[in-house]
């Protein structure tokens, strides 16, 4: 082996040793998020790709799951109701109260209703109008209001109590909706950074996406970067080894960069 092959083993071996001691070093926590990260962003990605009813039965599914879950635990950690001691007055206005909201089964079941209407509704005007409004937002509570009637009430139940719970639900989700937008900015993907994003997610390196924004190291200039480059923008000795040996590693930025030779 000539000394450019030793040389490059060489390197290899740093920059596998540079990674190891990083993931070592990582908060377990945080490895987590990365991992977490990765998958949520791969089945968002696969999700988009289906048909509208593929997509909007899987996002009804996994709000009804996660509203029934949150739905159990809150009628397992309700207060029992005080048999003794108490005002008969105020004993009926509980027993009122408890036959409306239920054990967990029953919150369980409202829970699910009222989250897995509401995401489906959102998905599928999301998928119609490409945004999410408050024009959305208020239909998907409208939905949520009539599902959770039907399921609290059954078809027995009067017309007009749906109406007025779908109106109640409405309105509170189009307040909710102005007062986020008002306090709260939403995070926009640039697209400019879609890869350098990715790559440096599978890296662990996301805290870094604002040193290539702050340097305009877009897309483009992922073929071209060298270790001078990423240490103008403040990226430390460690990650800019990661970052150049991706690169080296990645096929179609390879050949971009050699083409640019």
């Amino acid at each position: 082996m000539g000394k450019n092959g030793e040389e490059k083993k060489h390197g290899d071996g740093e920059t596998m040793a540079v990674m190891s001691l990083m993931k070592d070093q990582q908060n377990p926590i945080q490895q987590f998020q990365v991992k977490f990260k990765e998958i949520e962003t791969g089945f968002k990605s696969w999700l988009s790709k289906q048909t509208l009813p593929v997509e909007a039965s899987v996002v009804t599914a996994m709000g009804g799951v996660q509203g029934a879950f949150i739905g159990g635990l809150m009628g397992t950690l309700s207060p029992e109701m005080p048999q003794s001691g108490i005002d008969p007055q105020a004993m009926a206005s509980l027993k009122q109260t408890q036959a409306l909201v239920g054990g967990p089964l029953v919150q369980a079941r409202n829970f699910a209703a009222i989250t897995g209407v509401n995401a489906g509704i959102a998905c599928i005007m999301k998928r119609i109008r490409g945004k999410d409004d408050l024009e959305s937002a208020v239909v998907a509570a409208l939905g949520s209001g009539v599902a959770y009637s039907l399921v609290s009430a059954g078809l027995q139940g009067q017309p007009g109590n749906a109406i007025t719970t779908a109106a109640g639900f409405a309105l509170f989700q189009g307040v909710f909706f102005k007062l986020g937008e008002r306090f709260s900015k939403p995070r926009i993907e640039d697209p400019y950074y879609t890869r350098a994003r990715s790559m440096l997610l599978k890296l662990g390196l996301e805290k870094y996406e604002k040193n290539f924004k702050k340097g305009l190291l877009a897309d483009p200039t992922l073929p071209l970067l060298t270790d001078s480059a990423l240490r103008d923008v403040s990226i430390p000795p460690g990650p800019r080894l990661l970052i150049l040996d991706h690169i080296q590693r990645d096929p179609e930025l390879k050949g971009k960069r050699g083409s640019r030779g």
